[in-house]
C-alpha cells in the first residue's frame, strides 16, 4: 500500500536537501564530508534563530513607535514624558540599552516613515535596526528610503556596504535602458542579464582622473573584497593575468572570477578607454580558451565581461550583434553621482522595484 506524504512534509524535506547541498558546498578542502548533513541541519537553525530574533526586535521597535506616536499626535505626551519613561525603562532593564532617550525617539520616526506605505511597512522586518538607522539618517526623500530597504533586503548588504551604496547613489547604476548583451548570453545564459549591471561603481579605488590599465588592475586586486560586493554576492574570485595557451602562444586573461549561481567562469578584462568594437574580438577569444581548457565538464559556458571607461550604447550594439560568444560591455565609474541627479532618478527607480513587491491583501 502507497503512503501518501502530506504537503508540509514534502516542503520540509525538499528544505533539508537544499540546506544539505549548500552545506556540502561550504566545506573547505580538508573538511569531513560525513558531516554535511549535520552541518546543514546546524547552519538552518542559526539562520532562523537569527532572523526570528531579527524580525521580533524590529516588530517591537515598530510597536513601541507607533504606541509613542499616537500619544504625543494626541497631545497626551510631551518630550519630557519620553525622557521620563527611557529613565523608568533603564531603571527596570539595567543593562538594556535599546530603550534609551534618542533610541526612542527613532522608533516613533521609523514607524512614521513608513507607516502609510502599504508596500514597505511589511518589509521592514526582514531588515536589521541597524540598517535601518542607517536609511533613515542618510537617505532622506521616502522613495529613495524605499529603494534602499528592497535593494538592502534583496542583496543582503552589510552596514558597511549600504552606507556606501548610499554615498555612491546606487540607484543611477540601475537607470539605463534595456542592458545589452550578446544574443549568446540570452541563449545560454538568459538569467545572466539580472546578474551583471551597466555599470559599476568603484568610487572607493581612489584612482587619479589619468590612470592607466596597471593602474585599474592593480586597484582592484588591493580592494578585491569591496570589488566583489560590488560585482554581486554569488561571484567568487579565481585569479588575477589568468594564463591560457592557444597554439604555442600564452595570453593572460585580467581577471577571471566564477559564478555560483550561474554556475560559469566569467572572464573580466579591463579597458580605460571608451569602448571600440575590435575589443569584443580579444574578449571572445578569451572567452573560447576558457571553454575549452579550464571549463569543467559540470560547469556552463563561461561569460566575457568588458570593463571599460566609457561606452556608446549604439556601438556596443552593433559589436554585440554578431558575435557567437556570451560577452557584454559594461562601464565602471569612478565618481559620486550628484543629489539632484539621485533624485531625479528616484520614481523611475521605484517603478522598476514595484513588481518585485506584491501587493498586500486589502
Amino acid at each position: 500500500m502507497t503512503t501518501k506524504t502530506s504537503p508540509k512534509k514534502r516542503v520540509a524535506t525538499k528544505v533539508t536537501v537544499l540546506a544539505t547541498r549548500r552545506a556540502k558546498r561550504a566545506i573547505v578542502d580538508g573538511g569531513d564530508t560525513r558531516f554535511a548533513e549535520v552541518i546543514a541541519i546546524i547552519e538552518a537553525a542559526r539562520r532562523r534563530a537569527y532572523h526570528a530574533v531579527n524580525t521580533e526586535l524590529v516588530a517591537h521597535y515598530w510597536e513601541l513607535g507607533e504606541y509613542i506616536s499616537r500619544k504625543i499626535a494626541n497631545s497626551e505626551w510631551g518630550d519630557g514624558v519620553v525622557e521620563e519613561l527611557a529613565a523608568d525603562l533603564a531603571r527596570r532593564y539595567p543593562g538594556v540599552r535599546g530603550y534609551t532617550r534618542p533610541n526612542l525617539f527613532r522608533m516613533r520616526q521609523f514607524y512614521e516613515a513608513y507607516r502609510s506605505n502599504r508596500k514597505v511597512s511589511p518589509l521592514v522586518r526582514q531588515l536589521p535596526w541597524t540598517q535601518h538607522l542607517i536609511i533613515l539618517s542618510q537617505a532622506k526623500p521616502v522613495e529613495t528610503r524605499e529603494f534602499y530597504i528592497l535593494a538592502a533586503i534583496k542583496e543582503r548588504w552589510s552596514k558597511r556596504e549600504l552606507e556606501r551604496q548610499i554615498r555612491s547613489g546606487a540607484v543611477l547604476r540601475e537607470m539605463h535602458a534595456t542592458k545589452i548583451v550578446s544574443p549568446a548570453v540570452r541563449q545560454t545564459h538568459p538569467a545572466a542579464i539580472d546578474e551583471f549591471k551597466n555599470a559599476y561603481n568603484v568610487e572607493f579605488l581612489g584612482l587619479r582622473a589619468e590612470h592607466s590599465e596597471a593602474d585599474l588592475h592593480g586597484a582592484l586586486l588591493r580592494h578585491l573584497g569591496r570589488f566583489l560586493t560590488e560585482l554581486g554576492r554569488d561571484f567568487c574570485f579565481v585569479g588575477s593575468q589568468y594564463p591560457v595557451q592557444v597554439g604555442n602562444q600564452d595570453f593572460a586573461i585580467d581577471l577571471v572570477f566564477f559564478h555560483r549561481g550561474l554556475q560559469c567562469l566569467v572572464a573580466l578584462e579591463l579597458k580605460v578607454d571608451k569602448f571600440k568594437p575590435a575589443d569584443v574580438g580579444q574578449l571572445s577569444f578569451y572567452v573560447g580558451a576558457l571553454d575549452r581548457d579550464v571549463r569543467k565538464p559540470h560547469e556552463r559556458p563561461s561569460i566575457g565581461v568588458l570593463l571599460c571607461a566609457t561606452k556608446d550604447d549604439q556601438v556596443v550594439e552593433y559589436a554585440l550583434a554578431r558575435t557567437t560568444s556570451p560577452t557584454l560591455v559594461a562601464e565602471y565609474q569612478t565618481f559620486l553621482p550628484s543629489k539632484d541627479l539621485l533624485r531625479a532618478k528616484l520614481h523611475e527607480l521605484y517603478a522598476q522595484f514595484a513588481p518585485v513587491v506584491a501587493e498586500p491583501d486589502s
